[in-house]
């Protein structure tokens, strides 16, 4: 149980900063990672509501980091064009 608390708080936050480091869109990214969640509890991975608390809790800190970061590299001229 430890184990899965663990990757709900720190996983999600990641995934949707990579996600919106590739992709450079930070709304993609978050769905992106919504859809791999509700695939997640769908299968039966996601045990409890207090892991889906985490994984929300996880996903928005992880689209605050990601707004700030294309901020950043929209500044820095360093973004793609699409």
């Amino acid at each position: 149980m430890i184990d899965q608390m663990l990757s709900a708080i720190f996983f999600p936050g990641l995934l949707v900063i990579m996600f919106a480091r590739i992709t450079y869109n930070r709304y993609i990214a978050l769905l992106l990672m919504v859809i791999l969640i509700a695939a997640s509890v769908k299968l039966g991975y996601t045990g409890t509501y207090w892991l889906m608390v985490l994984d929300a809790l996880s996903m928005t800190v992880g689209f605050a980091v990601a707004t700030v970061m294309l901020k950043r590299l929209k500044a820095k001229g360093k973004h793609m064009d699409r």
